[in-house]
């Protein structure tokens, strides 16, 4: 039992020779989320001589969060086999599109598996040569084209070969002929996060105009960017296709990104987004729910009262639903920016706010002629 332990643990600390990784990097597996012996080895008793490693676990298997000014700011894709004869190397700026992926995916979008270490190379897992059992894996080239594709393909509506390769010199006569022009330092122009978005949805049964507040759903409603742009890609700005022949868009996935916190369903509350006139940025909290933030709630996020993912209505609005039981004895009362006389410090809490309404103090049980705010039974704290 002892020497099986061993040869684990061995196996363990080595991992990254046996996954391809260029240097000895000892790591804790068990520190990984949902890993086991199981989730790479075939046999109870793997070994050095036969691992018996299963296909790559890619959805646990993916360890790379890096920012982009932490990665290669360029790459030259040199190992590609097929068309070698034709193409020079290709300069891959890494820096502009990482900078892009930051955005939707992150590293994920192109590094979809990576065992915990160093960052492997896709020839690791993708051959360099088309001649391959596994038809289920596609080949170094074809890896590199579906994710190269996908964007340049869809915002041009065709394939731009020459945006990444050039002719070498064997074919053009030219003995000098550079690899394909790039400036490794270019990045992404920096995208500025708009205060908010007007939208025109002429076609709206209620409403044809629409004024997000697209800070305030960062900023105060806590949302990051992937929230609402996990699934884009380079063709929401640069779509150079034919817009005619597009499809128009469905309900569902022109409202897709709201879906996950408005009721869409309910068209008695479209209005709270549309209008036919530009209406206040932003939400106000004391307008619709009557429960005014002021100063000591203001600067929390919704999910911090709003537990329930995407519930935001119905929330108990008595302090003790957050708080717990509060008297006078460990509430501060000048914390809420009144500060008692000695007449009023002994009262108990119920004695102006009745049932719990702490927003609208009651005098009437010992005053006739006195009322909150025009009487205060103390002085303001700022």
């Amino acid at each position: 039992m002892k020497k099986n332990l061993l040869i684990i643990s061995f196996l363990l600390f080595s991992s990254a020779i046996v996954f391809g990784q260029n240097k000895k990097v000892p790591v804790d597996h068990a520190q990984v989320k949902g890993l086991t012996c199981k989730t790479c080895h075939a046999c109870d008793i793997p070994t050095k001589e036969n691992p018996c490693l299963i296909n790559c676990p890619r959805d646990l298997m993916v360890t790379i969060y890096q920012k982009p000014k932490d990665a290669p700011a360029e790459i030259i894709i040199n190992k590609v086999r097929n068309g070698k004869d034709l193409y020079s190397p290709a300069k891959f700026t890494h820096l502009a599109h990482s900078e892009m992926a930051e955005m939707s995916g992150g590293c994920v979008s192109c590094h979809h598996y990576n065992p915990p270490g160093e960052v492997i190379p896709c020839s690791n897992c993708h051959s360099e040569t088309r001649k391959r059992d596994d038809i289920s894996k596609p080949d170094l080239q074809g890896a590199f084209h579906r994710l190269c594709n996908d964007c340049h393909r869809g915002w041009s509506g065709k394939n731009d070969c020459n945006a990444c390769h050039t002719l070498n010199a064997k074919n053009t006569g030219n003995t000098k002929q550079p690899i394909v022009s790039s400036n490794k330092s270019k990045g992404h122009p920096v995208i500025k996060t708009p205060e908010t978005i007007k939208y025109e949805t002429p076609k709206a049964n209620k409403g044809k105009l629409v004024n997000f507040a697209h800070s305030q759903h960062i900023n105060t409603f806590g949302l990051d960017c992937q929230s609402c742009h996990k699934d884009e890609t380079c063709i929401k700005c640069h779509d150079q296709r034919d817009k005619s022949k597009a499809k128009p868009a469905t309900f569902t996935q022109k409202h897709k990104n709201c879906l996950a916190c408005h009721d869409t369903n309910n068209t008695s509350k479209c209005t709270m987004c549309h209008a036919n006139e530009v209406k206040e940025v932003g939400f106000n909290h004391k307008a619709r729910t009557g429960f005014d933030l002021s100063k000591f709630h203001s600067k929390l996020t919704c999910v911090r009262c709003h537990t329930t993912k995407g519930k935001f209505t119905g929330k108990n609005s008595k302090c003790s639903s957050c708080h717990g039981a509060w008297d006078q004895t460990n509430f501060n009362h000048s914390k809420a920016g009144l500060k008692f006389d000695e007449t009023h410090a002994e009262f108990e809490c119920e004695s102006c706010h009745k049932d719990a309404v702490y927003n609208k103090p009651d005098c009437s049980d010992c005053h006739d002629d006195k009322s909150y705010p025009k009487d205060k039974p103390g002085k303001l704290v700022r």
